[in-house]
Formats: structure tokens, sequence, C-alpha cells
């Protein structure tokens, strides 16, 4: 009801592009042609459906523009699973592997050139990348306003949603499919998706042809992860069975479950009852199941275990990044983001390419992170800041927006734990003398050791959290689903939906949108932070997070697979920071666990007592326990102990500086032994195997030989388009610019040779 006259321009804009045909926008109609328009009518709601499609020699611009790698040449062999490999040479059976239909086959690779497009293997153009450019980079007003984009207009609701669509249904039919006649979401549902495939090796290259490298890369490091977790989980298994066999021969706990010689134990604060030993004689037989002899053996292993497991990624994601053609991907093929294009100051030749590109200077970049890290200090609008830094590439962006809010969230989760670990119990003072924070008084542990607490969280989080978790991923999705399709045929009759939800814009819109990878990495990466910083307490988180991970794996391949729409496939070198995160947490675990030793476990007091008085342990439980300044007896009229190293009057026994310094010797011991064996297993396995070094310049001197070899003198192709429309960097006012839509003469607009579809 507004006037036009009180309307800011920018608002005018986004009118007009509501009510004007998309056939009227030349931007976009010199890039794209429409396949075709379908209309949908739900109430007083009209929805639009256009399919897109780009015509050859947009293609083929833009694959030259953005580098994309195109096939030169077949491989002799194609890669398989390292244990299939062994098994073959062996002559067994590998119940895990699996042949899957359609399998994409391994090429020589190099960059797309139209001089030389008639080297390529004949295959059909990966176009979803160049549609997404053109979509993505595209202006529509004044690009330092932020006018340009899809995703601007989406925020804006000029278009509902912008997704390429599924290659078909995923169900098999009632009568059956023969595995060549599948579609590739069939071809992953039928062979990746199913619960029944719990115990086959991922399809990863599939996976990778349909999605992209980067949740691809996701699915590799997942189930990398999942099978080392294997022997983490037999060794706690042990660990923890020897607890089980060894704390009936336990003598300290047998002392405390004498009901002979039973103690009167002192209030643990200062309006508790007085209590006797003997009644926390199931939490100490509980405890030993978890603290034994054992625990300092098992701290070490996981330790070396996560190291080890971290070296085996690295050479795992180079043999992948080789196959999947982004070996050196972020070096020389990764295109800056649109908005840094925009809002660059600057220009500078890249001494790599010799090419001008946009350039935003250092101190100003700076002077943005730091702005960021104090708000991430303050823990105050955490996505905010990524967007003032100007990062180059979407890569950095993303690294930069994921170690903000895992800081945050980190902290968040794992507070309570750390509390526990080290701090509970520590500052409560003594009978007569209960410290006290703000007026309350400190928690305190019931046996002395926190040991028991620790581990009951651990349990409470490695079963009942996940467990709920798994639940919430299995129906929240369907529920979503339900909830979106009831929305978008409120009121249509049965016959008209089934009409509707048969053509190809409503089966992919009544999926869910793509939101990343941010929350599936963030569960996996905080689940090894447990298993690794706080397994000590719990020798049997390995083996619940190894079966929460099977089931994992399937719950998202079921979403990427049923449930989302297709996400635009997105190239990655590897998994980006996440494993510097991981590498940062598996330095954390190794202080962590020497901590927990040392100041949770009694292992160190056990072990000095063995050495100074009895090495059967027999007397130990009065070793630990003190008596109560005579002050408080005076008051209370009653006698009591307290687990304490302390001396009548309240303060510190020799003792206790004794076992002081034997703590603090151990964590300096345990640190110096395993981190020199960390670095030397970093020595001895290289990051990048020989084989893929020696791989990878094959490859450059067959594409360079191939390339030689048809390097003649012909003019440029008829779909070659005008040099100065370069992808990305434009020289305008000293400014880099988004490209220009390349123009067309009216009428000589080039046809499609087959359609690349993007809704």
């Amino acid at each position: 009801n507004q006037k036009s006259e009180s309307l800011n321009p920018e608002t005018k804009l986004f009118i007009r592009w509501k009510s004007t045909s998309l056939h009227d926008c030349p931007q976009l109609m010199c890039f794209l042609l429409f396949f075709f328009q379908h209309l949908v009518k739900s109430g007083k709601r009209s929805i639009h459906y256009v399919l897109l499609h780009a015509p050859w020699i947009v293609l083929c611009y833009y694959a030259e523009a953005l580098r994309i790698k195109m096939p030169l040449q077949a491989l002799p062999t194609q890669s398989s699973h390292g244990s299939t490999k062994l098994m073959r040479k062996l002559g067994i059976w590998n119940p895990l592997d699996e042949e899957v239909p359609d399998r994409p086959r391994d090429y020589y690779t190099c960059q797309f050139k139209g001089t030389n497009a008639s080297l390529h293997h004949p295959l059909t153009s990966p176009s979803i990348p160049q549609l997404s450019e053109i979509l993505e980079k595209t202006s529509f007003g004044h690009e330092r306003k932020g006018l340009f984009g899809i995703e601007h207009l989406l925020s804006e609701k000029v278009f509902k949603a912008a997704f390429p669509p599924h290659d078909g249904p995923f169900q098999i039919p009632p009568e059956g499919l023969a595995p060549e006649e599948m579609n590739q979401r069939q071809i992953l549902y039928h062979y990746w998706a199913k619960w029944s495939k719990w115990m086959k090796y991922q399809p990863l290259h599939h996976v990778r042809r349909y999605f992209g490298e980067k949740i691809a890369f996701y699915f590799a490091w997942l189930g990398f992860y999942t099978a080392w977790l294997l022997p983490a989980s037999l060794v706690g298994v042990v660990v923890f069975l020897v607890g089980c066999f060894t704390v009936s021969m336990d003598i300290p706990t047998q002392d405390i479950c004498d009901i002979e010689q039973d103690r009167w134990m002192c209030p643990l604060c200062s309006d508790c009852p007085f209590w006797k030993l003997s009644s926390i004689c199931k939490i100490t037989k509980i405890s030993r199941l978890f603290d034994n002899s054992g625990t300092v053996f098992f701290s070490v292993f996981m330790s070396l275990w996560a190291v080890t497991f971290l070296e085996y990624w690295k050479r795992r994601s180079a043999r992948l990044a080789h196959l999947w053609d982004c070996y050196d991907y972020k070096d020389y093929e990764e295109q800056p983001r649109p908005k840094f294009v925009v809002m660059a100051p600057m220009t500078t030749r890249n001494l790599v390419t010799n090419l001008e590109e946009p350039f935003f200077p250092k101190k100003s970049y700076f002077q943005r992170a730091f702005m960021s890290a104090s708000i991430i200090i303050a823990m105050v609008a955490l996505p905010c800041p990524g967007c003032r830094e100007m990062h180059k590439t979407q890569s950095k962006f993303e690294d930069s927006f994921v170690l903000k809010v895992f800081i945050f969230q980190f902290v968040n989760i794992n507070s309570f734990l750390i509390y526990i670990a080290f701090f509970k119990g520590r500052f409560s003072g003594y009978p007569g003398n209960y410290r006290t924070f703000f007026g309350i008084q400190n928690e305190n542990c019931i046996n002395g050791s926190c040991f028991v607490d620790l581990a009951q969280e651990m349990l409470i989080i490695m079963v009942g959290r996940q467990i709920f978790i798994s639940l919430l991923e299995i129906f929240i999705p369907k529920l979503q689903v339900w909830r979106h399709r009831k929305n978008l045929y409120a009121k249509q009759n049965k016959k008209k939906e089934e009409e509707n939800s048969n053509s190809l814009g409503e089966t992919n819109y009544e999926l869910l949108k793509y939101e990343g990878l941010f929350e599936e990495y963030l569960e996996m990466v905080i689940q090894f932070g447990f298993i690794t910083i706080f397994v000590v307490a719990c020798p049997l988180a390995p083996l619940f997070t190894l079966l929460n991970n099977w089931i994992e794996i399937r719950l998202d391949a079921q979403k990427f697979v049923c449930q989302y729409r297709r996400p635009v496939a997105e190239k990655a070198q590897n998994i980006g920071i996440w494993f510097q995160i991981l590498q940062v947490l598996t330095h954390l675990a190794v202080l962590s666990n020497a901590l927990l030793i040392a100041f949770t476990s009694d292992f160190l007091q056990r072990t000095y007592y063995q050495y100074t008085h009895s090495y059967d342990l027999h007397g130990y439980i009065n070793f630990t326990l003190a008596q109560a300044p005579k002050a408080f007896v005076l008051v209370s009229n009653h006698t009591c102990r307290y687990q304490a190293f302390r001396e009548g009057s309240g303060k510190r026994s020799f003792t206790f500086w004794n076992l002081l310094a034997i703590r603090l010797a151990f964590i300096i011991i345990f640190e110096h032994v395993i981190f020199p064996v960390a670095w030397l297993i970093n020595v001895l396995l290289p990051d990048v195997p020989e084989s893929v070094k020696v791989k990878v310049k094959q490859e450059y001197f067959l594409a360079k030989q191939a390339l030689a070899d048809h390097e003649v003198p012909q003019p440029s192709p008829s779909w070659k388009l005008p040099s100065a429309l370069a992808v990305g960097v434009g020289a305008r006012r000293g400014r880099a610019a988004l490209q220009r839509p390349p123009s067309f003469p009216r009428g000589s607009r080039p046809a499609a040779r087959s359609p690349f579809p993007w809704v």
C-alpha cells in the first residue's frame, strides 16, 4: 500500500525483479537458456519452477575460466581399498568389499583449454560448477552495495530456492531394477544409505561424483575415523575387563567395605551429617572398574593412537585428493569469493599466474581479525565477525568461521567435564574451615576423588547423549519434510497434490535445504575430544563411539540421499581447518591425560604408598585419612576422619608436598615421553605417500606431452568469449569488479548441445 515514491531505490529494484519475467533479464539471459517453466497454484500462492541450462559455449568458457580439470586418458588400473588389495593378494575373500555398479573411472586430467578441447575424453561436462559461478556473480544493481549474486536475491525473498535437481527418485520400483539401469541417486541409496550396508565400504567415488569433493571428504574422514576406533575399542574393553577382574582382590576396596573396621567420617559440608566409610563401598567398587592398574597404559595408548590416526589420515587425504583432482586446488584453482572481489580496495599481480587479482591489505585484515577476536572473547554475535574479515577464498572464510564457533562450542560443552576433572573437591577446605565461593560452599567429592563422578558423566555423554542425538537425527528431518510438504500443498486436494509432486521441481523443492557440513563435523570433532581428552575416566568410550558412528554414517547418508535437496558440488582439498583442530585436541589430550592421572586418579598415591609403606597396600586407607582438627572435635563433640593429607591443625602435611612433587614430575615425564614419540611418528610417516608423489609427476608429464603433441596454430573456436570478460576480476577504476555477462548478437544465441539442469 506504500506509494512508489516513498520506496528507496533498492526496494524498487527488488519489486521490479519480482514483477518482471526472467526472460526480460539480460544479465541472465545471455548466460542461460530456460529449459521449461512450470506453475503450481496453492490457494492464493503461485510457485514458479524454472529449470535452467547453459549453452555449450558458456559451459566451455567457464570451464576454462574456472580452471576445471577434464579427463585426458583413462588409467590402466582402477583404485581400490587398501585392505581389499592385500586380501586379494592373499587369496582371502573380503566381506566388507562390494561391487558397486557404474563406478567412476580414474583418468589422467589437466585443466580445460578451448584450443585443446579435442584432447579431452568425451564425457558430459560437469555443468553445475559453471552455473553456480554464473548465479553467484551476476550483478543486478550496484556491486559495491552488494547487489549481486543469487544468495542476495534469496535473502530478499526474490527467489525461494536455487538448487541442482536430483537425478531422479531414490526408491527402487517394486518390479525391481537391474544395477546398470539405476540412476546415480538409486545407486547411492541401494549400495550406501541402506541400513543393511552398515558393514560395507562406502562408495566414496560415487559420493564424490554426485555430491562433490567437499561432502565426499567428510564421509571419507568419518569412515576412516570409525575404522580406527576398532583397535581403540578393543584395548579399552580389555582395560575395563582388567578392572572387573581385579576389583574383588583390591585391598583398599576391601578395607572400605569391611564393616568391622568401619570408621566415622566427617561431614562433607557445614550442614551435612557424619557418615560411615562403608557406605561408599559400591561407589568405590565402581570407581575401581575405571581407575585401575591399566589406566596409565590406556592413556599412553590413546595419546599415541590419536597422533598415529592423524598421520595416517594425512596420507589417506593426499591419496584421495590426487584421485579426485584436487591435490593443488587451494593453491591454483580456488576462486576468490564474490564479496571479496567487490569489496577489495585494490588489485595486485599474482606472482604465480601473472594475472591481476583483487587484494586486501594485511593491515586492514589484521584490524578486522582483531575486532573479531575481541567479539569471540566476549562470546557475542559469533557469526558476524567472519563477514568483516574479508577472506579471499571461501575456504579461508569457512575456516575462520569454524574456528570461532568451535572454540565457543567446545568450551560450552566441555566446561562441566573440566570442572569435575580438575576443580571439583580441590577447594572445599576441611572440617571446621569449609571454603565458600560467593557465599556458596564449594562442592566436595564423596570418596576424596572425583574420578567416579567423571566416569559417570562420560557414560551419560557417550551413551545417553549420543542415543538422544541419533533419535533426533532420525525423526527431526522426517518431521521437517512432512511439515514442508504439508505447507506446500496446504489447500490442494490429494489428486492434484500427487500430480504436482510427480514433477521435477516439486519433488526437489519438497526436500530440506542443505545447510552445510558444520554441524556434522562439529558433532564428530567434539566426540573425538571426549575420547581423547577424558578417555582415562572411561575406557569404554571408544566402543560406544564406534557403535554410534556406524549408525551416524548411515543416518548422514540417508539425509543427503533422501531428505536434502541436492547441494552444489563444491571442491575441497581436504577437511579444512578441522584437521588443525584435531591436532590441537590431540595435544590437549596428552596434557589432560597427564593431569587426570596425576591429580584425579589415585594411581600415584597408591604407587607412592607401595614404595614407602607396604607393597600389598595394607593400611592404605588409613594412610589417606586425616584426623579432624581438635577445634572441630570440641565443637561437634565427635571424632571423625576425612580424606586429605593434613596434620591435626589442618595444615598440609609433608606427605602432601612429597606427592605434589611426584605429580608434577609425572606430568613432565609423561609429556616428554609422548611428544618425542609423536614427533618420531610424524617424521617416519611422510604426509604424502611416495606413490602419490610419483603419480603426480607422471600425470604432469603425460598431460604436458599430450598438449605438446597437439600444439599447432589454429584459430580460436567459435564459442570463445572475449578475453576481457575474465571471471572474477576486472580492472575498473582501480578496483576489482565482478565479471560482466558476455553479449551475443540478437538472434545468434548458440543452441545447447545437451541440457545441464539447474533449478
